[in-house]
C-alpha cells in the first residue's frame, strides 16, 4: 500500500461547471465538467509545495476509464462509479441530473472513485489512469489505442457461459449469489430511508405550522404574548433545519449507494470466472473428441455414430494414406490442443488466486465503510432526536414563563 499512487498525490474533484457543447451526431447538449486537481506529495526543493496541475473531464470519461479497468483487469473488483442519474430519491429532492445538489453529490463521488482507484494496490500503477489525472489533451485516443475494446466479452457469450458451464467454482456461484443478496438489501434499505426521510420532512414542516400559530396567537394576547412568540420562535428554527438535516442524510444514502454498485462489479469478476470455465471445458472437450478421431483413424474403428461414419460405409473406405495423413494432421492438432489446454489451466488457476485475493480486500473495506457509515446514521439520527427533545424542553419553558 506504500507504492499507491494516492500516498504519492493528493487527488480532488474541486468544481463542476455546466457546459454546452456538441456531441458526436454534431447535435448541442449541456453538460457537466469537473475539475480534476492533482499535487504531488513529496515536497519540493526548499520546502516549496509541489504546483498544482489541473484538467477538466466529462462524466463519460469517467465512465470509459472505468470500462477500460474493468476490461483489463477483469479479476479485480473496480470501483463503481456515482450514478448519472439520481436514484433512491425522497420525492422532495430532484432527480434531474443537472440539479446543483445531485452534482455536487455527484462530484463528491467522482472523487471518491478516483481516490478508490488510486488507493488500490494494482489499479494505481496502471499508466492510463494515471494519463488520465495528468494529460487532458488525447487521453481518449490514448485509452482507445490499447484495443482493450477487443478483450471485452459479449453479453451473449457471457449469457452462454453461464448456463453451459459443467463444473462451476462452488466459491463464485456463492459469490454470485451474494451479491445478488447484498443488492437486494441494500436496494430496500435506500427505500425505507427515503421514506422515512419524507416523513422527517412532513414533521419538521408541521412545526414550522406551530411557529406560525404561536406567533398568531402572541399577537392577540398581552400576558401570554412573549411566551408563544419565543415557542413559536423555537419552533420555525427547527422546522428550517430539516434541509441541511436531509442534505447529509443523502450523504449517507450515497455511501449505501457505491456498495449497491459494487454488487454489480463483484458480478463481473463472477461472469469473467465463468467465461473462462467455459473456454476451459469447450478446449478439453475439443481435445477429447479430437484423441478419439485421431484413435479410429488409427484402428479403423468408429465407437460413436457419426455421418462421416456413415459416410465411409456408403462411398467406401479411405485408403491408408489418406488416413495417415489425417492422423498426422490431428496429432500435431491434439498436440496444440494439449497445450492450449495447459495454458488456459494455468490462467485459470492465476485467475481465481487473483481475483481470491482482491475479494478478499474488497470485503475488508466494505466491512469498515459500511459500519462505519451506518454508525454515523445512526448518530446523526440521536442527535436530531436530541435536538426534537430540545425545542420542546424549550417551548416548555417558555410556556412555564406566560
Amino acid at each position: 500500500m506504500e507504492d499507491c499512487l494516492a500516498k504519492k498525490m493528493e487527488i480532488t474533484v474541486s468544481e463542476a461547471e455546466k457546459r454546452t457543447g456538441r456531441n458526436a451526431m454534431n447535435m448541442q447538449e449541456t453538460y457537466t465538467a469537473y475539475l480534476i486537481e492533482t499535487r504531488a506529495v513529496e515536497p519540493q526543493s526548499e520546502g516549496q509545495c509541489a504546483p498544482v496541475d489541473s484538467l477538466w473531464r466529462r462524466y463519460s470519461e469517467f465512465e470509459l476509464l472505468r470500462t477500460y479497468l474493468s476490461v483489463t483487469y477483469p479479476h479485480i473488483v473496480v470501483p463503481p462509479l456515482p450514478e448519472k442519474r439520481a436514484d433512491f430519491v425522497w420525492h422532495k429532492l430532484s432527480a434531474d441530473n443537472m440539479d446543483p445538489d445531485f452534482v455536487e453529490r455527484r462530484r463528491i463521488g467522482l472523487e471518491n472513485f478516483l481516490l478508490r482507484v488510486a488507493s488500490h494496490p494494482v489499479l494505481c500503477q496502471d499508466k492510463i489512469f494515471y494519463s488520465f489525472l495528468t494529460q487532458e489533451g488525447g487521453w481518449r485516443e490514448m485509452v482507445n489505442e490499447t484495443g482493450f475494446q477487443i478483450k471485452a466479452d459479449s453479453r451473449l457469450k457471457a449469457l452462454n457461459a453461464t448456463f453451459r458451464v459443467k463444473n462451476p467454482d462452488k466459491r463464485f456461484t456463492e459469490l454470485k449469489h451474494y451479491s445478488d443478496e447484498l443488492q437486494s438489501v441494500i436496494s430496500h434499505l435506500l427505500r425505507v430511508r427515503a421514506r422515512v426521510a419524507d416523513r422527517l420532512y412532513g414533521v419538521y414542516k408541521v412545526h414550522g405550522n406551530y411557529g406560525r400559530v404561536f406567533s398568531e396567537w402572541s399577537a392577540i394576547e398581552k400576558e401570554m404574548g412573549d411566551g408563544l412568540q419565543s415557542a413559536g420562535h423555537h419552533m420555525d428554527v427547527y422546522a428550517a433545519s430539516i434541509d441541511d438535516i436531509l442534505e447529509e442524510e443523502e450523504h449517507y444514502a450515497d455511501q449505501l449507494k457505491e456498495y449497491l454498485f459494487y454488487a454489480e462489479a463483484l458480478r463481473a469478476v463472477c461472469r469473467k470466472h465463468e467465461l473462462m470455465q467455459y473456454d476451459l471445458e469447450m478446449a478439453a472437450q475439443d481435445l477429447t473428441s479430437k484423441k478419439q478421431q485421431c484413435e479410429e483413424l488409427a484402428t479403423g474403428t468408429v465407437r460413436t455414430f457419426s455421418l462421416k461414419g456413415m459416410t465411409s460405409k456408403l462411398f467406401g473406405q479411405e485408403t491408408p494414406e489418406q488416413r495417415e495423413t489425417k492422423v498426422k494432421i490431428l496429432e500435431e492438432q491434439i498436440q496444440e490442443g494439449e497445450e492450449q489446454l495447459k495454458s488456459k489451466n494455468l490462467e485459470s488457476r492465476d485467475f481465481v488466486k487473483s481475483a481470491w485475493a482482491d475479494i478478499e480486500r474488497f470485503k475488508e473495506q466494505k466491512n469498515h465503510d459500511l459500519k462505519e457509515a451506518l454508525i454515523s446514521y445512526a448518530v446523526m439520527q440521536i442527535s436530531m432526536c436530541k435536538k426534537g427533545i430540545q425545542v420542546w424542553t424549550n417551548a416548555k419553558e417558555c410556556f412555564s414563563k406566560m
